[in-house]
């Protein structure tokens, strides 16, 4: 009997560390904010799409925030993600959208197009070009806010102009303080959503559904988010989060080889950091 309940205590202390192929990587108990798994965690790195995540986070911080305002694509953004061969959520130009259908549209399809619409609505200036520097602004000064040192902003989408980097570390921070917010955590765990905006005739239109990019969100037990990442520099990157047991585990993985690839390393770091949680 003595015996048994030697080897019962040993558990959390018996999980070995995975080896994971993404260059970069961090998990973190949530609620203690208790880091439980580190690779490479201060190293800057492009992150791609996991940029949006302090998109979001920035317009949903803005005071008396109404989230069923309605924004008039323009046809700015859809040239935008044209020209940049960016991942969209198929804005129609004049169409009337909320702001709550574009929070979905930048996080489960990545829209680059919503990212733009959002930091024109939400940046300060009397033109385009200041309203996004003034946005870009806001979200650099939120992860000063954080205390992030690391961390650095010059777009609003992760398609950076060679200054846009944070690091394992500084990611997780951004997406658990994200995760405070009710309706960013409601989007960020939607498999699936389809907006119905409002045409320049003032007809409706449904959308084509949006699919969440994050696969954990169907293949991995009790995943709550977050974002993927994609690109030349940043390779594959995904934010994840998951709980159990009434735990919550939260981390980055950054310059993983692939889809399949970064899903399976955030699942080893899942595995290892609830086995770790205490």
């Amino acid at each position: 009997m003595l015996a048994t309940g030697a080897l019962a205590a040993v558990p959390a202390q018996a999980a070995t560390a995975p080896s994971i192929v993404a260059k970069g990587g961090y998990v973190m108990n949530n609620s203690t904010a208790k880091t439980l798994y580190t690779k490479a965690a201060d190293t800057k790195r492009s992150t791609g799409s996991t940029t949006k995540i302090m998109t979001a986070k920035v317009v949903l911080a803005q005071s008396n925030l109404n989230l069923d305002k309605k924004v008039t694509i323009q046809k700015a953004y859809s040239d935008y993600v044209v020209a940049n061969n960016a991942s969209q959520a198929h804005l129609i130009v004049g169409d009337k959208v909320t702001v709550r259908q574009l929070l979905y549209g930048l996080m489960l399809p990545s829209g680059c197009d919503a990212a733009y619409a959002l930091a024109d609505t939400y940046g300060s200036g009397s033109t385009r070009a200041a309203r996004v520097k003034s946005f870009i602004g806001k979200m650099n000064k939120a992860a000063t806010d954080l205390g992030l040192r690391n961390t650095k902003f010059d777009s609003f989408d992760g398609i950076g102009n060679g200054n846009n980097y944070s690091t394992p570390r500084d990611l997780t921070k951004i997406a658990s303080s994200a995760m405070k917010n009710s309706t960013f955590r409601t989007i960020v765990k939607t498999k699936k959503y389809t907006a119905k905006t409002i045409t320049k005739t003032g007809s409706t239109r449904t959308m084509a559904a949006w699919t969440n990019t994050n696969g954990l969100l169907s293949s991995y037990s009790g995943t709550i988010g977050v974002k993927t990442g994609s690109g030349p520099e940043a390779k594959y990157c995904l934010v994840f989060a998951a709980t159990r047991n009434g735990k919550t585990v939260i981390g980055t993985v950054l310059a993983s080889t692939s889809i399949a690839q970064r899903e399976t390393d955030a699942k080893k770091l899942l595995n290892y950091g609830f086995a770790t949680a205490g």
